[in-house]
């Protein structure tokens, strides 16, 4: 789910010594902002007046539909569903002062030299784990090293925040960006992180289905399974987290109207219950332990720009904060479950749920062929292609399941603690409709 979901960018040149990446991702399902006070006048050149332009048009948005109103009594268990007047496009003045003094302090070169009224911050897109911005160097500031004219900075959401997994994630992501599988690491600190902004085109959920991408995706989780990485081999995140969201879901209480009708619905579900028989079908379905990304979703995916014209592989897998060693059939069940939801829908609640959407058999096998594909490509193996196809499709859809679960628990509790703005209370309703239907299939 996440990922907080990924932008046109410019395609130029961003970087001073090195192409900047520019990207905007999401982390879970993906939000869009707008950046209102951009223009093209004065920019200079014609090169650069292009990719001002390319900047605007990657923000342009339509208006929003607020949010619904406040309870009666106006009393808000988060910003998330309270705003009145749509969705935020300003940066606030503490987030601009914070933005400004993490670049000037971890990055090098002009960054240091620039006063904060010369600095430049934007929304590019919040996700619903993290909020992301873009910093930039003013135009008439020059490089004068190596150093990235673009940043995108990433600061953890309040589920996020704080919690052991931070340190684990921002190891990873280091790893990863020095084996050159995902952006370069340019700072760490405790609220956030500075990113390389990479070149892309936003993936769009509708594309998950085209064949062509459905394999270079597989072939993409296919490698990042194949990984070694430094950190604990045993499966516990995913029942690991559930039970933690199940006992945060369980103790929450909230005083709007709209948000306590919605949670008495939930909990009519009985899903303490429900989780025992999940846990009990998972246990009889055998999955191998691999390195999992565990939220393979379009807003985690970059289609990049600038590649090499002889390259085929166009994709880069982002986004790592819910990685680790895990059962493999949760990658596929949850990203076979994205091919459903629409984070780029323009009225509240800000999705839109297409459970025809589902990949059928075919598409199906045709992603889990070309991942076996390329798992065998440098071994001997003998082993029924068929039986194991069919033996793939059961673990996938029945781990779909868990993805539903884990997704639903988390956005009741997003309900309660985001700032950001999506209708968390009516995803989690639909994920969990959405897991009784494949419960019936499945079980």
């Amino acid at each position: 789910m996440q990922s907080s979901r990924n932008e046109t960018t410019t395609s130029s040149s961003s970087g001073c010594g090195e192409e900047s990446l520019a990207r905007t991702d999401t982390s879970g399902p993906g939000l869009f902002r707008n950046i209102p006070s951009v223009t093209t006048e004065d920019t200079g050149p014609p090169v650069e007046k292009k990719r001002m332009e390319s900047a605007l048009l990657l923000h342009e948005r339509n208006l929003r539909t607020p949010s619904p109103l406040c309870g009666a009594n106006c009393d808000d268990d988060s910003e998330a569903e309270s705003f009145r007047d749509g969705r935020t496009e300003e940066v606030d003045r503490d987030t601009r002062g914070r933005a400004f003094a993490w670049c000037r302090d971890f990055l090098s070169g002009s960054w240091k030299t620039i006063q904060e009224d010369d600095f430049q911050i934007s929304i590019v897109s919040g996700g619903l784990s993290n909020l992301l911005y873009l910093c930039s160097l003013p135009e008439h500031v020059h490089c004068v090293g190596e150093e990235p004219r673009q940043v995108l900075l990433r600061v953890y959401g309040a589920i996020l925040q704080g919690v052991d997994s931070l340190v684990l994630e921002s190891v990873m992501f280091a790893i990863l960006a020095e084996r050159t599988l995902g952006p370069k690491l340019y700072g760490i600190f405790p609220e956030g992180r500075l990113e390389q902004y990479l070149p892309n085109t936003r993936m769009r959920t509708h594309q998950l289905s085209d064949p062509a991408i459905s394999a270079e995706i597989a072939v993409k989780l296919a490698r990042f399974h194949d990984m070694l990485m430094p950190f604990n081999k045993e499966p516990k995140w995913l029942f690991g987290t559930i039970d933690k969201y199940m006992d945060q879901v369980m103790k929450l209480t909230f005083v709007r109207d709209a948000h306590l009708k919605k949670y008495k619905k939930l909990m009519k579900l009985d899903l303490p219950a429900e989780l025992e028989s999940l846990r009990a079908l998972l246990a009889a379905t055998p999955s191998p332990v691999v390195f999992c990304h565990n939220d393979v979703q379009e807003g985690n995916i970059l289609m990049l720009e600038d590649r090499d014209h002889t390259s085929t592989e166009t994709l880069m897998l982002i986004d790592f904060e819910y990685s680790s060693y895990n059962y493999r059939g949760f990658d596929f069940g949850n990203h076979f479950c994205e091919w459903m939801y629409d984070y780029t829908y323009d009225q509240w609640p800000f999705y839109k749920a297409t459970p025809e959407n589902y990949p059928t058999r075919e598409q199906q096998l045709h992603f889990i062929r070309n991942y076996l594909a390329e798992q065998r490509k440098d071994s001997d193996s003998t082993m029924d292609q068929t039986q194991t196809e069919e033996d793939m499709i059961i673990e996938a859809n029945r781990y779909a399941l868990a993805s539903h679960f884990l997704w639903g628990l988390w956005s009741i509790i997003q309900a309660k603690i985001s700032k950001i703005e999506f209708g968390y209370m009516d995803y989690a309703q639909c994920r969990f409709d959405a897991y009784f239907k494949q419960k019936k299939l499945f079980s």
